[in-house]
Formats: structure tokens, sequence, C-alpha cells
């Protein structure tokens, strides 16, 4: 399949409007949170995807992304943070200096900026935020869009090995697409998500994706459906970019308990990942498979990628809960578990990830189940039928979210017995005063209710 590299005017070309008498009025000393809101009033519009705004505003910096580590840039709908977490500890169990962008966060902003292994601190956060407001001087940019300029900025100015950047939102013209040349790109399982901003269906959605892939510039490409995979194999090929792809240039797969990973320079005996969870195979090869795509100099060796596997951390992705007050509250009495998938794409992973758990060791599971407005709550709870005993709805609080008589609508349709609370701890209080063995409870649905509970917990 041939397929046109399709052209999008921006979506907004508001440029800057003549500057306020206060508008270059230098702001007292502020904490983060105070800054970071004040950034959210620059622009009316929480997403609107273009590079226009966020181009100015780095060449007003000085270019800071030409200035960086060598970078990897990682897209896709479900996997690209964990293919992150993946990449990250098994460079830092080379002894590498890391330097790692995701979003969102759970608990605090900082989380975002990870500079050479270390969260930014506040001190440091605060004055790349500062510098990007004087630098923007009171123009139309996004919350994403000046925060992602802070980081570059911070990558910039900070030693380190490597640079793990992750897209926010599509690819093409998300503010992260601003290198010219990375040392590879990623995109990990594409799936819909987002569509009132990527596109309708699964073909535009993956043109999105396709923007970050760069010419001359290794293309690591992980489980895809089988129209997505054509769609990238053919953008690579234009744009003269080598595309190893799953299924024809790498496989994984579990053996007697371990993991193994094969391509044409040969085949990898390792222990099973640290994250929980069949897909995970998938992410973990997802980031093998780019580590031998990379140029000598950016390789590290098999005994490192053996040791980041075992050492990989990455909170609200199958995490078990046994420390806190939820914990606590359910000990000797219910595995806790915590997900922030919040598509049908994720559910699915999820949901075979809970078969293989029953298939080993049954108990009855129940869900958590919280979800933002713009996401399919329907489409994701489908995953689950035949497989939950019971769904208690719940609200996220200072979100947009769907109200709890929406949820359970959703799910009685699909026919899942269910009830509404008030809150997480009031769910976890129903389900275990019902008169059951133990049973498997995932609160799941939203990275933003998952935050909330990672923060609540402690």
């Amino acid at each position: 399949m041939r397929v046109r590299l399709r052209q999008r005017a921006p979506l907004n070309r508001l440029f800057a409007p003549a500057l306020s008498a206060t508008a270059l009025v230098p702001h007292p000393m502020a904490d983060s949170n105070t800054i970071l809101d004040r950034l959210f009033k620059l622009h009316p519009k929480l997403i609107d995807l273009e590079l226009t705004r966020v181009l100015r505003l780095l060449d007003a910096l000085g270019r800071p992304q030409d200035k960086l580590p060598p970078v990897i840039h990682i897209g896709g709908t479900n996997g690209k943070g964990s293919a992150l977490a993946y990449l990250k500890a098994m460079y830092e169990a080379a002894g590498q200096r890391v330097h790692a962008y995701t979003s969102p966060h759970l608990v605090h902003f900082h989380e975002r900026i990870v500079l050479a292994g270390r969260e930014i601190s506040e001190d440091h956060l605060v004055r790349c935020l500062e510098r990007c407001e004087a630098a923007n001087a009171g123009a139309p940019i996004t919350h994403f869009e000046i925060t992602t300029a802070a980081a570059l900025l911070a990558f910039s100015e900070t030693p380190a090995d490597i640079t793990l950047l992750e897209v926010g939102l599509g690819g093409a013209f998300d503010a992260t697409n601003v290198i010219d040349k990375p040392a590879a790109t990623v995109i990990t399982p594409i799936d819909l998500d987002h569509q009132s901003f990527l596109g309708d269906t699964i073909e535009e959605i993956a043109m999105e994706k396709a923007g970050i892939i760069k010419p001359g510039v290794p293309l690591i490409v992980g489980p895809q459906q089988n129209l997505v995979r054509g769609l990238l194999s053919d953008v690579a090929e234009a744009k003269g970019a080598n595309a190893y792809i799953f299924g024809q240039d790498w496989q994984t797969f579990e053996e007697h308990g371990r993991f193994i990973y094969q391509d044409e320079q040969g085949l990898l005996d390792l222990p099973l990942p640290g994250l929980f969870g069949r897909h995970q195979l998938a992410n973990a090869g997802t980031a093998i498979a780019t580590l031998r795509a990379l140029p000598a100099s950016l390789q590290i060796s098999d005994g490192d990628i053996e040791r980041g596997l075992e050492t990989v951390r990455w909170p609200a992705r199958m995490q078990r809960l046994t420390r806190g007050p939820l914990a606590e509250l359910a000990q000797g009495k219910a595995e806790l578990w915590l997900d922030g998938g919040h598509n049908p794409h994720a559910a699915a992973a999820l949901s075979q990830t809970l078969a293989d758990l029953e298939d080993k060791a049954p108990r009855p599971l129940h869900l958590i189940f919280g979800m933002l407005k713009n996401k399919d709550a329907q489409g994701y709870l489908a995953a689950y039928q035949g497989l939950a005993r019971h769904v208690s709805v719940v609200p996220i609080p200072g979100e947009d979210a769907h109200d709890t008589d929406t949820l359970y609508e959703a799910a009685r349709k699909l026919g899942l017995e269910a009830d509404k609370a008030a809150s997480v701890e009031d769910a976890l209080a129903q389900i275990l005063a019902r008169p059951q063995e133990a049973p498997r409870i995932l609160i799941c649905g939203s990275l933003y209710l998952a935050g909330q509970v990672l923060k609540e917990n402690g």
C-alpha cells in the first residue's frame, strides 16, 4: 500500500497580540504550582495541535532542542510510557545518565522532567518556567507547549548521555516533535484514542503518529494492526527511514518462564520483565529492538539489558498496591491493583493479564472504575465481560470526568453487575463487605484517577 503524506494547516493561526502594560512586569518569586496555574491562562484551548507557537518560543530561548544528548522519540497510543521506562532502566543499568520527559504526571508535575536520572528540583523547575514565561512575553501558547519548552531547556543545560522523549498527543503536531535528527523514533501500538484531535479512523490516527518519523533515522515499530503496520512501513520508506517492525524484523515470546527476544542479530534468553502482564513482553521487546537499532556508540551490553528488565519501575501500570492506607484496608482480605490505562486497547491487554492471573490463582474480580468524559467508557468495560464479577463506579474529583450515573449505565448495558460509590475508599469498603472469598480488585480507567489514588495512598 502506498500512502501520500498529508499536510494539515495549523488548527490555530493566532499570533502574539500587542503586549499589555503588565505583560513584561516581573512576577514575585512563586512556587511552581503558582506559575503553572498562571501559564494555563496563556491560551484558551487546553489542546491545540500545531508547532508554530512552540517553535517561536524555542527560537526565543536559543533553540535548546538542538543542544540535547542523543534523543529517542517515542510515540504511539499504548505502551509508550512502558517502553520508555524499560529504556531508562536499561541505560541506567549501564551507568548512563538519562533525561526523560513523560506526561501526564501522576502525583506532582516534577515527575514529567527527569534530569540525568533525578526528578527536576522545585528551584530548577521554577527557574526554567520563569525563563520560558519571560521569553514567551504573553503570547498565546498552550500549557503543554510551554512546559515542554521548559523541559527541553532544562535538558539542554544538564549533562547526560541520552534523552528519552515521550510524545504527548499524536505526533506530527505534538510539541515534542521539534527534534530535527533524533537517534531513533519509536511507535508503540496504535489504536483509537483522542479521536476529536487525531481523526476518527485508525488510518488518520496512524498518520498523525507517523509524523515523528524522520529521514535517515531508524524507526522501531511495536505490535500493530495489519493496516497500521503497512501504513507505517510505507511512510518510513517514503522518508528514507530504516524500519524495524515487530513480527517481521524482531519478535518476543515467553518460554518456560523466560522472556525470549529474537531478531536477525540473534536470540536473547532473559528474565521476565519487571512490569506485570503479557503485553509487557512487547513493550520490553520494543526497548530492546530500539537499543539494537542504534549506532554502536549508543548500544549497551546484554547484561545491562537483563538488569534493566529486572529493575524497571513504572507506577500505575498494573501495579500491585501493598503499602499505604488503601492497601492496609485490603490487607489479608483482597489483592489490590492499580492501572491507568484508559482506552479499549489498554483494557484488552489488562483483561488478558487478569485472565492469566485467574488461571493461576482464581479470585473474584472487582473493578473500581472512573474515567474522563472524552474517553469511551463502554468500549473500555466491554473487555471485562465474562471476567469481572462486579464494577464500582466512582467520580474523579477535580477532573472533567464521566458522572457515576453515566458509568453505571455503561456497565449495566454490558450486563455487568454495578453500583455507585462516592470515592475509591467507599468502593473498596463496599467490596470488602460483600460475603465472598478474598477478591482481586483493580482500580482502573484513568491515569488521573490512578494519580489521586497514589497520592491518597501515600
